[in-house]
């Protein structure tokens, strides 16, 4: 990985960019750059996120990602056949012998999927504002219906009066 950030790097000065022209255009920081050209991996919190970095850094440069990519793919390649088979056959073992609950409790944040919770809370006051408001506008409107009907029954003496001298 180190001969990997070494070549990103003299082909980052060989284009005559600097650091941080380069960490500003690509949206990374500074520190990030310096550890992909030393060869730094742990500095990245997954081998995904590197590997985009790596991507990105890449074709800015105006290399190809491809080429690259095959270097990269070569380190992984070393860095994880490095397990024996016996520490594998081991391994299987321990996950065969696990019982399901114990298989529950191994969780992965990058696996892991997450279930929406739902706040009940702001569903219940709206819905309670709802109906306080649709039971105020019927209160309401049953009040106007019985003035209304209060008007046509109750009509002052004088309009019947009024009606009969025509």
């Amino acid at each position: 990985m180190k001969e990997l950030g070494s070549f990103l790097k003299r082909a980052r000065i060989s284009n005559g960019v600097s650091l941080d022209e380069a960490a500003s255009d690509l949206s990374l920081s500074i520190t990030q750059l310096e550890n992909i050209e030393s060869g730094n991996t742990k500095a990245f919190r997954d081998i995904y996120e590197l590997k985009e970095h790596i991507i990105t850094y890449t074709k800015y440069l105006g290399l190809n990602p491809d080429e690259v990519l095959d270097v990269f793919n070569e380190f992984l390649f070393e860095k994880t056949s490095k397990i024996s088979l016996q520490d594998i056959r081991e391994a299987e073992q321990k996950e065969v012998s696990k019982t399901n609950e114990e298989k529950r409790d191994i969780r992965s944040p990058y696996t892991l999927i997450r279930r929406r919770k739902i706040n009940i809370w702001p569903i219940l006051i709206w819905f309670s504002i709802i109906l306080l408001i649709t039971s105020i506008a019927l209160i309401i409107i049953k009040n106007i219906s019985k003035e209304e009907i209060r008007k046509t029954e109750l009509k002052p003496l004088w309009e019947d009066i009024y009606e009969f001298t025509y």
